[in-house]
């Protein structure tokens, strides 16, 4: 193990502070910008053709409430040293540790396949093979995870991720009307059923399964202390900040464009709305800086999501689970890092239409809040030293918070099956 970051004294000077956040700085950003992955983007991209802009200020509400969700992850893995599967089995036993890394793995194989799709769809639009581009995609994945360290699989990650900062860009060329847009922010259609339906969408593409175990097990990987806790904790509010940002830039664009021109457009895929923003923005925004984004956001997604499987299974089963430990020593962790990366490309090259799945994952992402949450919230209480548990008017803030999550995903998720 050599990533420890080393404990040092109060910092005398600015300088020697940016150096210790830089050094701290890492596991939020990632798991952030992860978060608005290929399935996020899409269901971003489908609110604000469906509906302009009244999904807008659903997105700001999110950030405090998916920095809540998150900092309980940071909490967890610096206080207690342990990833989410090893707490859930050591503090409620193996069999919850169990159902807990089930709801990972369904998370996880979905997410995936969301991810490739879009790297799929990306190559599709520049004349690749479907099987090529997956199949670099898949090779590059299992290079940087199997060669390198915690540190820089990390780096990698972070880097790949600021490619989603193209959105920013596209959402400004799309010139959105500012009082529609205020106008928007104050309508919210919730009896309407189709609404409720990306609503519940959007939460279960904003706090997923996959981001929790991999968080806190990047923190514990990182070997992070709890004088690196107030940094870990601005690390974790500035992804949030920022991925629902881009997350809003997506709607934005979409909304000023697509959704006022041609809002039934059929928005299920990545080659479908590239196109449908061609007539708006041009060939080269409509099509090569939108791919560049998505293209960001699938890669660092699938990172994410393969290793948070990787740490997970191994942290309920035992089995050495650490970047730090080479592929001898360690085996089963990359043995399961690499089935869920080659199980996921070869799904997408082998069944194409997996994409038209891509809100339908994040909607079941919301219906596995409760327990998600319920673990999360549980853990924070009983698993922490005591001067940091969740106790008095944070703790119910908390689970307020929660509650009513948890509560409008399975709502939003229910009522959009016809009949219910």
């Amino acid at each position: 193990m050599n990533t420890r970051i080393t404990s040092v004294a109060p910092a005398s000077t600015l300088g020697w502070r940016w150096k210790t956040f830089l050094a701290v700085l890492g596991p939020g950003i990632v798991v952030m910008l992860a978060d608005t992955d290929v399935g996020s983007v899409v269901t971003a991209a489908q609110s604000g053709a469906q509906w302009g802009y009244k999904l807008l200020l659903l997105q700001f509400i999110l950030m405090p409430i998916l920095y809540i969700v998150q900092e309980l992850t940071v909490r967890l893995g610096i206080f207690t040293g342990k990833g989410h599967g090893e707490l859930i089995r050591d503090t409620f036993g193996q069999g919850w540790a169990w159902v807990s890394v089930t709801g990972l793995g369904i998370a996880s194989v979905g997410a995936l396949l969301t991810e490739f799709s879009g790297v799929a769809g990306v190559g599709s639009l520049f004349g690749v093979p479907r099987a090529v581009a997956v199949g670099l995609a898949a090779a590059f994945l299992l290079v940087v995870v199997w060669t390198g360290s915690y540190r820089r699989v990390e780096r990698v990650a972070i880097a790949l991720g600021l490619f989603e900062l193209a959105f920013f860009w596209v959402a400004w060329a799309a010139h959105p009307n500012m009082q529609e847009m205020l106008r928007g922010l104050i309508h919210a259609p919730v009896t309407n059923t189709d609404y409720m339906y990306l609503v519940a969408a959007n939460i279960g593409a904003v706090i997923m399964p996959w981001m929790i175990f991999y968080q806190q097990s990047a923190v514990a990987d990182k070997k992070l202390h709890a004088e690196h806790y107030r940094d870990a904790r601005w690390d974790t509010a500035i992804g949030a900040v920022v991925t629902q940002l881009i997350m809003a830039a997506v709607l934005v664009a979409t909304a000023a464009t697509i959704g006022l021109k041609n809002p039934h457009a059929s928005l299920n895929t990545v080659g479908q709305i590239a196109h449908a923003f061609v007539p708006f923005l041009g060939e080269r925004m409509g099509v090569v800086v939108f791919s560049i984004g998505i293209l960001g956001a699938g890669m660092v997604a699938a990172i994410v999501v393969s290793l948070a499987a990787a740490w997970g299974f191994g942290e309920v089963t035992g089995y050495k689970h650490s970047l730090e430990y080479h592929p001898k020593e360690a085996p089963w962790f990359y043995v399961v890092y690499t089935l869920a990366v080659v199980s996921g490309a070869l799904a997408v090259v082998a069944i194409p239409n997996l994409v038209s799945l891509t809100v339908a994952v994040e909607v079941m992402n919301s219906c596995l809040l409760p327990m998600v949450l319920g673990f999360l919230v549980a853990l924070a209480v009983k698993a922490l030293p005591a001067e940091h548990r969740l106790r008095g008017w944070y703790f119910w803030v908390v689970v307020a918070i929660s509650t009513l999550s948890a509560g409008l995903g399975v709502y939003g998720g229910l009522t959009s099956i016809p009949g219910w």
